[in-house]
């Protein structure tokens, strides 16, 4: 892969930490580093892997503001805030005085539904201090999860919801989900709501489906964002899917930023 190629870029979906139902390799943050080095990124939002099945998120986020510390001009924090435990206004509180660009919610392990009045609430908190919400729609396919591993997939409900909130103006950051999900996502939304929304695309097909080539045509390239998936996935996955675009020389794919969002820009 050509580094120069990414320069700049932000990986909006990376993990530290051990995964409970699998073994995942050197989730250590010192190799993060040097993974994105490796892939071209200039940094990443980083989340801690374990947490996301913690019913309290707190300590999780000590731990991820800790490990990060040493590494601060590359990896930056991406905590959890659950909109429904008590306190969840000091964890936000903490998490921009730690100059998070974003927070993690994870409503479907936390049994909140498409429309829960608490994920409103913090959308709304998100948009009033300046930083992203990162939703999760999954962590491992269906078919290879384990049986204890049995909260469903975000749903494009849970997303059209927030990106609907009268006045809130929140930016949401999807990660994993596939063609058909960010199609009734946003399609479900109008223009101005649809602005509100940025999707990784690790999950999505490239040939012979063209699943990624058909969304930069349809969705367009500046919803889209730039992501490693690591520990979880192959972090080239992201690349090679922007290699093989069906596209001239003149109009070959560039690569910029959206605001705080690392996207592909046409």
């Amino acid at each position: 892969m050509n580094a120069e190629k990414g320069r700049g870029r932000i990986d909006v979906t990376a993990w530290i930490g051990g995964y409970p139902f699998r073994d995942v390799p050197h989730p250590e943050p010192e190799i993060l580093v040097r993974v994105l080095e490796r892939e071209g990124f200039a940094g990443a939002w980083v989340g801690h892997l374990p947490g996301a099945f913690h019913r309290d998120p707190v300590p999780s986020n000590r731990t991820l503001y800790a490990a990060l510390a040493p590494y601060r001009d590359v990896l930056h924090p991406a905590p959890m805030v659950r909109p429904d435990w008590p306190g969840w206004e000091e964890m936000l509180r903490t998490a921009v005085n730690e100059g998070a660009p974003a927070v993690r919610a994870y409503p479907t392990l936390w049994g909140l539904g498409a429309g829960h009045g608490a994920m409103a609430e913090l959308a709304y908190a998100c948009g009033e201090a300046g930083i992203a919400l990162h939703l999760t729609v999954r962590f491992e396919d269906l078919r290879q999860r384990h049986a204890l591993d049995s909260a469903g997939d975000l749903t494009a409900a849970h997303v059209r919801h927030l990106a609907r909130l009268p006045g809130a103006q929140p930016r949401l950051v999807v990660a994993g989900a596939s063609r058909d999900l960010i199609e009734e996502i946003h399609w479900g939304l109008t223009p101005v709501e649809q602005a509100r929304v940025w999707y990784d695309w690790h999950w999505v097909w490239g040939p012979p489906e063209d699943h990624f080539a058909h969304l930069v045509r349809t969705v367009g390239p500046d919803r889209l964002a730039w992501s490693s998936w690591w520990p979880l996935r192959l972090t080239q996955q992201a690349q090679v899917l922007v290699d093989l675009l069906d596209t001239d020389p003149s109009g070959a794919p560039e690569f910029s930023h959206g605001g705080n969002i690392s996207v592909v820009s046409g």
